[in-house]
């Protein structure tokens, strides 16, 4: 179900949480375009939701791109393991079957900042996770490309570096070490390489997810890595940045 809460939008519910929910923006005057599926950040805690990738929705717009804003619950907010991921997977099947007449499945790229990355990278690889874990698909995802901007995208990496106070052992309820099978299931840097043609962008000045976790994921996957020069973490979202027309060939890049 559907409703519209302010002209061009509409929000999708796919759960009974008030956090179960995608806002999605359709570009005027256009037929079943490409979809872009936005996963916001904030290291996955509750503080930080998708109304600050406002500026990043009417952007791909004006682009001629509809644009799927998806929210989920968060550490702080009855989520980390295992409903973050269960709500991710779930927002991602019920937008696309709520949209599969109104856009081009065949162009459907996911997007995502910072831990938003992180699970843009591991929706990508929904098929390959181990039986039983959230999320988990028995069919390929129906994504052409994907696009992470500055990611949390080896779980390990930013564990060790204790990034956001140690996050990621809020996220899944312990360490490496007490909890392996959690990170096996939810560590893009483990899960194997995206079928779909898969960029990483990332700023060497990013003091908030160093570019070492980029390039550690990346070596670990095969997957392109793209260094801004004098980028940090926020430019990556900031269409008014120097380094947006970089997010935006990316984009065009992987949806061909």
């Amino acid at each position: 179900m559907h409703a519209a809460y302010c002209p061009g939008v509409e929000t999708l519910r796919y759960g009974n949480h008030p956090d179960q929910v995608v806002d999605v923006t359709f570009p005027p005057g256009t037929t079943r375009p490409p979809l872009v599926v936005l996963l916001h950040g904030g290291f996955w805690r509750v503080a930080y939701d998708r109304t600050h990738l406002g500026a990043v929705v009417d952007a791909l717009t004006t682009e001629g791109v509809a644009v799927a804003n998806v929210e989920y619950r968060r550490v702080g907010g009855g989520g980390g393991w295992p409903s973050t991921f269960a709500d991710v997977g779930a927002a991602i099947d019920a937008v696309q079957v709520a949209l599969a007449d109104r856009v081009d499945l065949g162009s459907v790229a996911y997007v995502g900042h910072s831990a938003g990355g992180h699970l843009a990278l591991w929706a990508a690889v929904r098929d390959q996770l181990p039986a039983g874990a959230p999320g988990r698909t028995e069919r390929p995802p129906l994504v052409r490309g994907v696009v992470a901007l500055a990611p949390a995208a080896d779980l390990a990496a930013v564990d060790r570096l204790g990034l956001s106070d140690g996050v990621v052992r809020e996220l899944l309820g312990g360490s490496p070490t007490t909890v392996p099978d959690r990170f096996a299931a939810t560590d893009p840097a483990v899960l194997g390489t995206p079928a779909a043609t898969t960029v990483v962008v990332h700023g060497p000045l990013d003091d908030v997810v160093p570019v070492e976790v980029a390039r550690s994921y990346c070596a670990r996957t095969g997957v392109s890595l793209v260094e801004v020069p004098d980028t940090g973490h926020f430019e990556l979202i900031d269409p008014a940045s120097a380094a947006w027309p970089v997010v935006l060939a990316a984009l065009r890049d992987v949806l061909g």
